[in-house]
């Protein structure tokens, strides 16, 4: 019955709940996992293994009960009572972010909460179209925010899982391409840029804040940028950004060695324009950027060019050679290795 329930759901839980009623259904009807380790580079299968493979020697109907429990709560949480998400108002083609325009200001929030806002392959197509559509509507300025408590956890690493048939070659292709349109979305965008950062910041969303024009941040945001951890390297045009903006040292200590910083180190540096006590965050910065909407939209477009228009070669030309590089990274046995780590320990919680 359990299986069958699975088939109702509209949704998709995930990779990492679908990994779980992997591991749960393989020890419910087989028992502890009895097959060989799967190679390094059967990337998929070494995950599935790991999930298996880490719930021991759970007993069948433990297993059993764990299954059907999971499976429950999952088509429980798509009851009409608890889907109360109303999509904004205006802009009903997006999934995975709201957009919004009010007081000449559009609004583009990162909406899934329940996974910190990270990014997936459909975020980034659709963060990249909102800004297209904003860029030649009648507002004045955009803004990007989060829902939630999270600005954004970066990346959502289920999209590595996600091979296709042609191969891993194929997935790192398409992913540096879609990262290079995505970043190149922020370089061109035509008026000003304000990031309001209302939690905690990972990974791209830090990265792109240095092609932001203004960066709002509660006290309670942190910046962190974890790429050598993961095995990757910096994107968003950071690797030219960062340094110009807080000095080689200071960009070294994030970009390689994963310093987090604060919200109020992040304002020292440059990277946050003002910080915001948390309990004021939302009223101030909104309060403020309302009165910045009243201001003539053609003369903030020309300065911005004005300011910026020197740049733009120079950061599509970083642009592109970050997301080379991260070709590289995204086929190299340590990013492998990092993304399965990863994996494991979430298997085991």
């Amino acid at each position: 019955k359990a299986q069958s329930n699975l088939k109702l759901l509209k949704n998709d839980p995930g990779n990492e709940v679908k990994l779980k009623l992997y591991a749960l259904f393989k020890q419910a009807t087989q028992g502890p996992c009895n097959v060989s380790k799967p190679g390094m580079l059967d990337f998929v299968n070494k995950v599935k293994w790991d999930a298996w493979n880490s719930l021991g020697s759970l007993s069948k109907d433990d297993a059993r009960q764990s299954y059907v429990e999971l499976v429950s709560s999952l088509v429980s949480s798509e009851s009409p009572t608890k889907n109360n998400t109303e999509p904004s108002i205006g802009h009903k083609m997006y999934e995975t972010i709201q957009v919004s325009c009010e007081d000449r200001i559009t609004k583009i929030f990162l909406n899934r909460p329940e996974k910190k806002n990270a990014i997936t392959l459909k975020m980034y197509e659709e963060i990249g179209k909102a800004l297209e559509e904003a860029g030649k509507d009648e507002s004045v300025f955009a803004v990007l925010s989060g829902v939630g408590d999270y600005f954004c956890s970066g990346n959502d690493l289920n999209n590595f899982t996600n091979i296709p048939p042609e191969g891993k070659e194929k997935m790192a292709n398409d992913s540096a391409d879609l990262l290079e349109a995505f970043v190149s979305k922020f370089i061109d965008f035509p008026k000003p840029l304000v990031a309001v950062v209302n939690g905690p910041a990972t990974g791209i969303s830090v990265t792109i804040l240095g092609l932001f024009d203004l960066v709002y941040a509660t006290d309670r945001a942190t910046f962190h940028t974890p790429f050598s951890q993961l095995g990757q390297s910096p994107e968003g045009c950071s690797s030219y950004t960062f340094p110009r903006m807080m000095g080689l040292g200071k960009a070294t200590e994030m970009l390689l060695f994963n310093k987090k910083l604060t919200a109020h180190e992040a304002c020292n540096l440059g990277l946050v324009t003002e910080v915001f006590p948390d309990s004021s965050f939302q009223k101030e910065v909104w309060e403020r950027l309302k009165e910045y909407g009243t201001l003539p939209k053609n003369s903030l477009a020309f300065s911005k060019q004005l300011i910026r228009v020197n740049e733009k070669e120079k950061l599509h030309a970083v642009n592109i050679q970050e997301c080379e590089r991260l070709k590289e990274r995204w086929l190299s046995e340590e990013c492998m290795n990092a993304i399965i780590s990863f994996f494991q320990n979430r298997a085991k919680l």
